[in-house]
């Protein structure tokens, strides 16, 4: 993305933390709950003085994916009755990779131009209400999860209008590896809910199982039982393939990762033909260095627990 501009006494700065879904995803859209978790990776975005409102277009982004940035941001700088401010945006996530990039974006570059509007630190309210209105240009409908944990920037127990902070007794770490590129997650979620409506019991059955799974896993991460989160992420991973959200590739990744050690592994986000698998690990960055050594993209974060951010 574009590059950041030189640093000055009134250049405001903020960053959006990404988000990985440990349990949950898809359900979520239905009003089950979801375990998410901001990971330290995210987007920055600066913003400095300027004869009116405007966005910086990032390099390398999509013509889609600029159109919709560009209507989020002018719904944005409405919302906050354009500050005179100029924002730049960089990334560490990979776009379209079920690593909540487009709601790390919005919370970022929301409180710069909160910040800009009040001259103080927005409140996070203040962050997630118009965070939350430049997500429906992303979206269209969206859940709410991405943007409501980058925003809280620790892990959440979230349900459609409402999160609620886990705090984990022990080190909740995991170790995201990314796939590859895949479809986009209105097309995985469209397919999915029209598979929903021609067997609307049958579906139904799975996502109350997988709402089960969310609060078995995050009562076991609140007492840092971490062989029981793992176990739930197993088991979620395979109702989600039931689904019909996981592929070849997807899977390889899990099995790669349990077979180094990981307590749990599952896709994270939409799925479908590729994006991200994480996988949960006492100690993951021994694994990050050998998967790196085959030439695999990926990273290690801590979620929550004693030492998170």
């Amino acid at each position: 993305m574009s590059a950041a501009p030189k640093s000055s006494l009134s250049q405001l700065t903020a960053f959006g933390p990404g988000k990985v879904i440990l349990l949950g995803e898809h359900g979520v859209v239905y009003g089950h709950p979801a375990l998410a978790a901001a990971i330290s990776r995210g987007m920055r975005a600066w913003g400095v003085p300027s004869a009116s409102t405007t966005l910086e277009l990032p390099e390398g982004v999509s013509p889609e994916h600029l159109a919709a940035l560009e209507r989020a941001f002018a719904r944005a700088a409405k919302k906050t009755k354009h500050p005179k401010i100029s924002v730049y945006l960089e990334s560490e996530l990979p776009l379209s990779m079920g690593l909540g990039s487009s709601g790390a974006l919005a919370v970022a570059v929301s409180r710069v131009l909160l910040e800009a509007q009040y001259g103080a630190a927005p409140k996070a309210k203040q962050v997630e209400a118009l965070a939350f209105e430049m997500e429906k240009e992303f979206h269209g409908t969206p859940s709410g999860v991405d943007h409501t944990t980058s925003a809280r920037g620790t892990m959440v127990l979230f349900r459609k209008g409402k999160a609620v902070e886990v705090k984990a007794a022990r080190p909740v770490k995991v170790l995201v590896a990314m796939v590859g590129p895949r479809s986009s997650t209105k097309a995985t979620v469209g397919a999915l809910r029209e598979r929903q409506k021609r067997w609307p019991g049958r579906y139904r059955r799975v996502f109350d199982q997988i709402g089960r799974l969310v609060l078995e896993g995050a009562a076991a991460a609140r007492k840092g039982e971490l062989e029981a989160l793992g176990d739930v992420m197993n088991m979620n991973h395979g109702l989600l393939g039931a689904l019909g959200l996981s592929s070849p590739q997807i899977e390889e990744m899990v099995f790669k990762l349990r077979g180094l050690g990981a307590l749990g592994a599952k896709l994270t986000g939409a799925g479908g033909d590729g994006g991200a698998v994480i996988g949960l690990f006492r100690e993951p960055e021994p694994t990050v260095m050998k998967l790196r050594a085959q030439g695999i993209d990926c990273f290690a974060s801590q979620l929550a627990g004693p030492g998170s951010l």
